[in-house]
């Protein structure tokens, strides 16, 4: 089982002592990960722990606890908190409902006290890790998302948004019947006076429904209009299917009143080829100005040859991009041969391989433009851009082309990216030297002058500096005092207020904690 985990906060030790050492942690489902004896420290400690819940006092020095579990509230929003204090007052016991707290405890507090408060919050923090672990209530969740996750699907495989060869499996998650050898897509347009209108979109869509096979036939809305996929095979051909949408064509007029045209695409024997269809159907709509509107329109009857098409698609495109930005060599190699295979398998003229390789060269020009990158970095000197597939001895050769470059410019966009992360820690840093003596330093500070998320900036901060951003604020705050202390004569709280600290006490605190002795035997010195 797996233990809760508390962070305990008081400034006295003697308290500290009695609840670590009287309370049965495991056996009351907890593991006392963490104490503190103010709150300034809590928070620290807290930010790293993360803690499931936090005991503290409300009295104590540098940062009371009411302070401490506002502050946390935001920070961990998951986090209970269960606050005690000696004083009967009923303005902290206010407060600390205004602070989500879930417990007020007055002192002195007994063990079987405490530990009914801790069995109260198990079970608060089991049920809500149940509630979100609960098989029947995740797949009443998902049942009740399919149509959404459906229609979700249908568009990426329009859209060439699915992984090719993982089509088939994402279909059968989705309890969707993709089964088949051939498949086409059609797409509807409907005339500009009520084409975005959302009500006629779902008519189409019933008409669609209701007079099309449904057992070959999927149906969904598809960017502000309708599209479907159609299983093709024996008895249900493509010419099937132009019979039916000429229908509803028709029954669109009749009942709806609507001019509603339809673009069917090339036929394709895999549903990665899916895309590609979409894209001839939308093509064939095009036609409606010369073939006639209020009709279906099959893109095969006007350009034979368009099955034969090769295109670098937008599929390719992503998976291209994806294997640059974000994998490593391996995935680049995997995704030039993929696009190498496809331009094998297609055996197109001399034209089509051109038009291709200009596609291809046109998504390596964008990734070099986005990351900032010269052309001549990557390309070398003297690029113009006027490479042709043709240029190439082979397909191989260019294939390597295509790798050599793909690797150049993600060696590039890392050296840039590990040079940026560098540069905001630098610029991070001599913003905390022009203020670490202002009190209220804090990260979202920071971070609002860097224009970065405090999250992404803790975690970029830790993995350059190996230290948190409090933890440098303090090394920082240190190195000037001590300077004071050896270099002037000031008093002990004015060189307090200068480091960033308006507790005089706190910052006697945080100095023998680092250095082991006081700000005084410091500068008279015993360091």
């Amino acid at each position: 089982m797996e233990l809760y985990k508390v962070l305990l906060v008081d400034d006295e030790a003697e308290i500290r002592m009695g609840i670590s050492q009287k309370m049965d942690w495991g056996g009351l489902g907890f593991a006392l990960v963490g104490e503190a004896d103010n709150g300034q420290d809590a928070l620290e400690l807290a930010e790293s722990l993360r803690p499931d819940v936090v005991l503290t006092d409300i009295k104590m020095p540098f940062m009371d606890g009411l302070t401490l579990c506002r502050i946390l509230t935001a920070r961990l929003p998951a986090t209970k908190f269960v606050v005690f204090s000696g004083f009967d007052d009923f303005e902290y016991a206010k407060q600390a409902i205004q602070m989500n707290v879930s417990e007020y405890i007055l002192k002195p507090m007994g063990v079987a006290e405490l530990s009914a408060v801790l069995q109260k919050l198990r079970a608060e923090l089991e049920r809500e890790r149940t509630a979100r672990q609960d098989v029947e209530t995740l797949r009443r969740r998902y049942e009740e998302s399919l149509p959404l996750l459906r229609e979700l699907f249908y568009t990426h495989l329009l859209e060439g948004r699915v992984t090719p060869g993982q089509e088939l499996a994402q279909a059968q998650r989705l309890d969707i019947d993709l089964s088949g050898n051939a498949w086409v897509a059609a797409l509807t347009h409907v005339g500009a006076e009520r084409g975005k209108d959302a009500m006629v979109s779902l008519s189409i869509q019933q008409l669609l429904e209701e007079n099309l096979p449904a057992a070959r036939c999927k149906v969904f809305l598809f960017n502000e209009s309708v599209a479907l996929i159609a299983k093709l095979g024996a008895g249900f051909s493509v010419y099937d299917l132009l019979r039916a949408l000429d229908r509803v064509c028709s029954l669109a007029d009749s009942y709806l009143g609507l001019t509603l045209t339809m673009g069917v695409g090339i036929p394709c024997d895999s549903l990665s080829g899916l895309s590609q269809s979409a894209a001839s159907a939308r093509g064939a709509i095009e036609y409606r100005a010369l073939v006639g509107r209020g009709q279906a329109i099959y893109i095969g009857d006007l350009e034979p040859d368009s099955g034969a098409s090769l295109s670098f698609d937008e599929a390719d495109e992503r998976a291209l991009t994806a294997a640059v930005k974000l994998g490593g060599e391996d995935e680049v190699r995997a995704a030039v041969a993929a696009l190498m295979d496809k331009l094998r398998a297609a055996n197109p003229a001399a034209g089509q391989s051109n038009l291709f390789f200009l596609e291809l060269l046109t998504c390596l020009l964008k990734l070099t433009r986005r990351a900032s990158l010269g052309l001549e970095e990557v390309f070398g000197a003297g690029f113009t851009g006027s490479v042709q597939a043709t240029d190439f001895p082979s397909l191989e050769a260019l294939g390597d082309w295509c790798i050599e470059r793909c690797l150049r410019i993600q060696a590039l966009i890392r050296r840039r990216q590990t040079d940026s992360a560098g540069r905001t820690v630098e610029l991070a840093k001599d913003f905390i030297q022009q203020h670490y003596s202002e009190s209220d330093l804090s990260v979202e500070t920071l971070c609002g002058y860097l224009h970065l998320s405090p999250a992404y900036f803790s975690t970029l901060f830790k993995r350059e500096t190996g230290m948190s951003f409090t933890a440098y604020v303090t090394i920082v705050r240190m190195e000037a005092a001590t300077a004071a202390l050896r270099d002037t004569e000031e008093k002990t709280y004015l060189i307090a207020r200068h480091c960033g600290y308006d507790d005089p006490n706190y910052f006697s605190y945080v100095f023998k904690k680092h250095f082991g002795v006081t700000p005084t035997k410091y500068r008279a010195g015993g360091a």
